[in-house]
């Protein structure tokens, strides 16, 4: 009989040597990506943001902003590869942790209607609906509306 050990994705700080990595992964998902100095800002003003590494190779990263008792999921991303196997739930019970650690009451989030995927992720985590944001995000029509989610902790 032989044994072997399966790697396990590992969550960590992100740090400013991710952002080539990440950078990558975000300009291959999104049509409107943030830039690299969206994810340098958010570093240097102290966000909670996070690698999700496999085998020292990134396969998602997110961004959240914790501040008077509330949470903000500005940016969580999986590598289209490792999307739709379950990453992004087990991203999302680390962050719900991160927030009730900061004793965040709640956290909130935008996601693009279109986003079905993303939509379904969060809605069974026990996100809910509590606003649509007309106009919210930039969209290669125009502008798309955002739908404002919102977790209990």
């Amino acid at each position: 009989m032989s044994a072997q050990l399966k790697e396990v994705p590992q969550l960590r700080p992100m740090r400013s040597a991710d952002l080539d990595a990440v950078m990558r992964i975000e300009g291959k998902i999104y049509s409107h990506p943030w830039t690299r100095g969206n994810f340098q800002d958010s570093l240097s003003a102290g966000y909670s943001c996070w690698i999700c590494e496999l085998a020292e190779h990134i396969i998602g990263y997110a961004v959240m902003m914790v501040a008077a008792e509330e949470a903000h999921l500005l940016n969580l991303s999986v590598a289209a590869e490792w999307q739709r196997l379950g990453w992004g739930k087990k991203f999302m019970k680390h962050l719900v942790g991160v927030a009730r650690y900061y004793h965040a009451k709640a956290l909130l989030l935008e996601v693009r209607p279109s986003n079905a995927a993303g939509l379904k992720l969060y809605q069974s985590y026990g996100f809910r609906q509590i606003a649509l944001r007309c106009g919210y995000y930039p969209a290669s029509n125009g502008r798309e509306d955002a739908v404002l989610l919102e977790f209990k902790l």
